[in-house]
């Protein structure tokens, strides 16, 4: 069996470490002091929620400018919901989510059936609900929310276990996931191996695995010397795995990406073109809705600009984890590595004193370059063959 390093496939991840460690040394250890860890988990769950949603959107060969303003809108009725009329929090956690998956379904209706490009579809709706926000909320801050609603965003853990300590707790849970994440990850290149699959060298897989837990452990050890794990984290943990699996095992996530290689072969091949994408923009709907609701529990307050240029932050996540704008690649941990990314640079400019215009013009070469690396590899593959 041919064994080879894909040096693409861990490409994020040693950027992600190398990035952390430079910026570590540059602000004199500020960026890795626990609190500042946990803030940075905090500051960027939203975006690692997008992320997930507009990853699929991606993957299809689409695109969805719409959802920041569908966030900022989802968080507007939060607080008129919650604030204004006394609702019950688990009641508009639902109804916020079925009105998300309402407007994916009004976005995947119009580029799905009736052909009209993405671009063109989500811009209008970014306009729309923008607009919807500002005339929901009268141009005011609604605030501020109760603290049951505050607690998915800014709670943590630990809060539910009264007798342990924070830092038990998460070394605790990390300890374990690095046990059940040896396991699987062993498990599955003895798979790739029995079905002769190509697999990096033993030892460099080694390497890969000590890397992986240092890094997971100290990340625990980090949030358990300050208050914990945010509960936040376990959401976004939780979602990544359920659509991690979606995506890789299920014959759901194969089509997905199918469409998005070929479109056409895929509907000659039977697939439910239609169908696919309509349900693809209803999900990213929903996770829009959910990112909003999230960042308005962590501002403790419903705002008429909530949400702007999440659209943006959540496609520079995807490609610069890896997503390819010609759809048909990318994964989900690719994604997330890549909002973290984009955390940690935006974290670290800002402890440095670097200014927000020079922060985006950094930020928009970081993602042009990432998709020229696209385009780059892809030629080099297709001289190849």
């Amino acid at each position: 069996m041919s064994k080879k390093i894909n040096f693409k496939q861990y490409g994020m991840v040693i950027a992600l470490v190398l990035i952390a460690v430079l910026f570590q040394i540059l602000t004199d250890g500020v960026l890795l002091r626990p609190i500042n860890v946990n803030n940075l988990v905090l500051q960027n769950s939203y975006i690692l929620i997008l992320a997930i949603g507009m990853l699929l959107v991606i993957v299809t060969g689409n695109i969805d400018l719409s959802v920041g303003s569908v966030a900022g809108f989802a968080g507007a009725l939060s607080g008129v919901f919650i604030v204004s009329n006394g609702w019950p929090v688990w009641l508009t956690i639902i109804v916020v989510l079925v009105v998300g998956g309402i407007v994916g379904a009004w976005h995947g209706f119009w580029i799905a059936y009736i052909k009209i490009p993405a671009f063109i579809v989500t811009l209008a709706g970014m306009l729309i609900f923008r607009g919807l926000t500002m005339a929901i909320l009268g141009g005011q801050t609604i605030a501020p929310f109760p603290g049951n609603f505050q607690v998915m965003a800014s709670g943590f853990l630990a809060d539910f276990f009264g007798n342990i300590s924070p830092a038990v707790l998460s070394v605790a849970i990390t300890g374990i996931l690095s046990i059940l994440f040896v396991i699987l990850d062993y498990r599955a290149r003895k798979k790739q191996e029995h079905h002769d699959i190509e697999v990096a060298p033993f030892a460099f897989w080694v390497a890969k695995i000590v890397i992986i837990l240092i890094a997971l452990n100290g990340f625990g050890m980090l949030l358990g010397a300050h208050a914990g794990i945010p509960m936040v984290l376990v959401l976004v943990t939780i979602l990544a795995i359920i659509y991690h699996f979606v995506s890789t095992k299920t014959i759901l996530g194969r089509h997905v990406y199918a469409y998005g290689g070929n479109a056409k072969a895929a509907e000659l091949t039977g697939l439910k073109t239609k169908q696919l994408v309509f349900w693809v923009y209803v999900n990213m709907g929903v996770l829009a809705a959910l990112a909003g609701l999230i960042f308005a529990a962590r501002l403790n307050a419903a705002t008429p600009r909530a949400g702007t240029n999440f659209e943006l932050e959540a496609i520079a996540a995807a490609f610069i984890g890896g997503a390819s704008p010609a759809g048909g690649v990318g994964r989900v941990w690719g994604a997330m590595i890549g909002a973290l990314v984009m955390g940690i640079l935006n974290n670290g400019m800002s402890i440095l004193g670097v200014g927000v215009d020079y922060q985006q013009a950094i930020m928009g070469a970081i993602l042009l370059a990432a998709v020229v690396f696209d385009v780059y590899t892809k030629s080099k593959g297709s001289q190849a063959t």
